[in-house]
């Protein structure tokens, strides 16, 4: 291998070092829905992100499928994520289709429900769990895109 392989490996290998010197810095974030997501939602695919709402920066996204059954419905990490004193939400969608909208895109709430959630960051790791709430809905499709 040349020294120029060397180097190209070694500056590949720089990102990895630094973001696990990031995760190790911060505190977990654990985000639940708890089993009443699993009877309109259960079997349906759901997008969540972690949003810096201080600078706008999407720190993490995750994706998986709401449970029908399981409580917790979903359950996804965030490890390192959260600085303390740091400002965050997570914004999560379920591709429902309820009336219309097309599979595997975040359309119109009307189609699938989505939610944006204040994380408060207080020096520990976090869990936080939700419950079904049609009545809180936010649109958070453009986190998405």
């Amino acid at each position: 291998m040349s020294i120029i392989s060397l180097g190209r490996c070694a500056l590949f290998a720089l990102p990895l070092v630094a973001a696990s010197a990031l995760a190790a810095d911060g505190n977990d974030l654990t985000f639940q829905g708890d089993a009443s997501f699993g009877g309109p939602h259960g079997g349906q695919s759901i997008q969540v992100a972690l949003i810096d709402t201080a600078s706008g920066e999407v720190l993490g996204m995750e994706s998986g499928e709401v449970s029908a059954d399981a409580d917790p419905a979903f359950a996804f990490d965030f490890p390192g994520a959260l600085q303390e004193g740091g400002s965050y939400e997570v914004h999560y969608w379920i591709d429902s289709n309820f009336g219309g909208g097309s599979v595997g895109s975040c359309d119109e709430m009307q189609n699938d429900h989505q939610w944006s959630v204040p994380i408060e960051a207080d020096g520990g790791d976090v869990s936080h769990v939700e419950t079904h709430d049609p009545s809180t809905l936010a649109s958070v499709c453009d986190t998405f895109e």
